[in-house]
């Protein structure tokens, strides 16, 4: 499963990921189309692990496996 399946999984919008990460909804569907990695704080792994409602381990995955 890639982050995008991740999200719609959740069945989140980019623009509510980017709200409560605390990035732009740009930054969202980049990390999702493999234009860029995530760089993000301890806060906002935190966050984006509650919203996948996922493991450390499966996000890790989902980011890599473009």
């Amino acid at each position: 499963m890639n982050i995008r399946e991740l999200r719609k999984k959740q069945g989140l919008k980019t623009v509510e990921v980017a709200s409560v990460v605390g990035v732009a909804e740009s930054t969202v569907r980049n990390w999702e189309y493999g234009k860029t990695i995530p760089k993000l704080r301890l806060d906002q792994i935190k966050k984006l692990l509650d919203l996948y409602k996922c493991d450390f381990n499966d996000l890790y995955s989902a980011i890599f496996k473009q």
